[in-house]
């Protein structure tokens, strides 16, 4: 008996935030080492920042996407 379970949409989609939630929390810290660091660069730190806006706009698009949409 093999069982075959397919994820669904939902599924999916909360995996991927979660992954995008925990790459979010790694960039975070090394902003914030890169930052207490004495050489630091700021074009890196720049570039870091963006990736983790860029990964906040990720997150906001799915959790929209997976919070149904309540009409008031």
């Amino acid at each position: 008996m093999n069982m075959h379970h397919e994820m669904s949409h939902d599924e999916i989609a909360l995996a991927r935030l979660a992954a995008l939630r925990c790459e979010h929390r790694d960039l975070d810290e090394a902003i914030a080492a890169l930052s207490a660091s004495a050489l630091t660069s700021s074009l890196a730190l720049q570039r870091l920042k963006k990736q983790k806006l860029l990964l906040k706009d990720q997150i906001a698009r799915l959790e929209d996407e997976i919070t149904p949409d309540i009409i008031a």
